[in-house]
């Protein structure tokens, strides 16, 4: 007498169904995260697009203290550091505040600065008119440069926030980018 199996095809189909739904759900994780970072300044991030200032009205009543850090990402051997390590800003006004760069290798390269923002809620408020972060940087080999960023604060930034830091990552984009291209952006410089 033989038992008959029951037909595990439904079973298979509908695992393999969840098996890829799983995986296309953990591809579409980073950019979700991404745009939510974006839209709330979770994690510190801030905008990559250029704010457009319009004369608004500064609020000499108030004063935020915004200080830089830089440091290099594993690999890079530039020197990068901001021309000071904090400012005084009233909310509304403008302010520039310089980064050196220099790179100290014998080969041109290229490197990209991701901002972040502590605490993160301070970058809602934190509008860059002008930013080297913006770009990838080139840089020829033995060559120092000044990159500017140009900001200003929302006057409706919280009265709670007095002081936050802008921090700045710098990574190596070189085995990214052809030479070539490295070539061409050197070029434009």
């Amino acid at each position: 007498m033989s038992e008959q199996r029951p037909d595990n095809s439904i079973l298979v189909k509908r695992l393999l169904l969840t098996v890829a739904g799983m995986f296309a759900f953990g591809f579409a994780l980073v950019p979700l995260y991404d745009v939510f970072c974006e839209v709330t300044g979770f994690n510190g991030r801030t905008s990559n697009e250029a704010a457009v200032y319009q004369q608004i009205e500064v609020d000499e009543s108030r004063t935020v203290t915004v200080q830089f850090l830089t440091r290099n990402a594993k690999g890079i051997p530039w020197k990068f550091e901001p021309s000071i390590k904090q400012v005084k800003i009233h909310p509304g006004e403008v302010k520039v505040v310089n980064f050196l760069a220099g790179n100290p290798t014998s080969s041109n390269m290229i490197a990209q600065a991701i901002p972040s923002v502590a605490p993160a809620e301070a970058s809602l408020y934190l509008n860059k008119v002008e930013c080297f972060c913006f770009n990838q940087q080139p840089l020829a080999a033995g060559a120092e440069t000044e990159m500017p960023m140009q900001f200003y604060l929302d006057p409706d930034i919280p009265d709670h926030i007095t002081t936050f830091t802008l921090s700045y990552t710098l990574y190596d984009m070189t085995a990214n980018t052809s030479a070539e291209a490295i070539a061409q952006l050197l070029k434009t410089e």
